[in-house]
């Protein structure tokens, strides 16, 4: 639903069209010092509780089969991710710990279906295919994701809210879903949005005056992108373990999932517009409100 800010443009020598300007509200020092304090604190974070939940693994004695399987595949995430340019190095080391985080669920006894690993391969898949699609116009637009792919400070606004949460109790796993779901949808929304901009249903509109503005605007909506977005949050929602066992919990976490999204357009539309919030503040506070919602609904259940 939120739309990726519009990258800023400026001519050139010889009136040419550079995509280097900085046309974001907020000044671009406090953006990267908001960044890296959220990659600082928030990666410093999930490193700690993957340390301290294998160090409790291994006092139970031999590490299980299974924990070397997830070491594996953490790895093999990491480096597809990078190899496919979804992410730098570090950004993609960094989604290997927070694979590594949601695996490590299976210390509870549980099969890795019953992890949130499905949901996160199913963001990782979605998120791939919507900001490749229609990539050309976005590069025309401005607005098209760095070839290099996401940073750190991206990753961890999208995920590390999930990650942190991919272990303990059922209201827990829900809020990682949760949080995934509305990573999943936010990032789907925008770059669909940016693709099918000017078409029938393209067209952004801010949500909090119902005007009409340009793609990539902060807090900007259109019916396309969300459809799509909420799409995602589905998808994300029903590969999860819940949905074979409580309905109710389900449409918790979707709720959660599209509140965090609306609560995301909102955030665009005002803290960001007025340079208080970078958008990577914003995307993990939309993520964390979307976990904390799931999170309190299950436990009132």
């Amino acid at each position: 639903m939120h739309e990726e800010l519009l990258k800023g443009r400026r001519k050139g020598r010889g009136g040419l069209v550079s995509a280097n300007a900085w046309r974001k509200a907020i000044p671009q020092r406090r953006d990267r010092l908001q960044s890296e304090l959220l990659t600082g604190v928030v990666g410093m974070l999930l490193v700690a509780k993957a340390a301290i939940e294998v160090w409790q693994l291994h006092g139970l004695g031999a590490m299980p089969e299974w924990f070397w399987v997830a070491c594996g595949v953490s790895a093999g995430f990491a480096l597809v991710v990078w190899l496919l340019r979804s992410a730098t190095g570090a950004a993609a080391a960094l989604g290997g710990v927070i694979c590594l985080n949601v695996l490590l669920r299976q210390g509870l006894g549980v099969r890795w279906q019953d992890t949130a690993m499905p949901g996160l391969l199913a963001l990782f898949l979605l998120t791939f295919t919507a900001t490749r699609f229609g990539r050309a116009r976005k590069e025309a637009q401005g607005t098209a994701e760095a070839r290099h792919g996401r940073k750190a400070a991206q990753v961890l606004a999208n995920l590390g809210v999930a990650g942190l949460c991919a272990t303990g109790s059922t209201a827990l796993l829900a809020a990682c879903i949760a949080a995934l779901a509305e990573a999943a949808a936010d990032t789907v929304s925008s770059e669909m949005g940016q693709a099918l901009a000017g078409s029938r249903w393209g067209t952004a509109l801010l949500i909090t005056t119902g005007r009409p503005v340009a793609a990539g605007t902060d807090g900007a909506v259109s019916v396309a992108g969300t459809t799509f977005g909420v799409a995602a949050a589905v998808i994300v929602v029903l590969v999860s373990p819940f949905v074979h066992a409580d309905a109710v919990v389900v449409a918790a976490v979707f709720g959660a999932a599209c509140a965090g999204l609306v609560f995301d357009s909102l955030l665009g539309a005002t803290v960001e517009t007025r340079g208080w919030l970078g958008n990577d503040l914003v995307n993990f506070g939309s993520t964390v409100f979307a976990a904390a919602a799931a999170y309190a609904t299950v436990k009132l259940l």
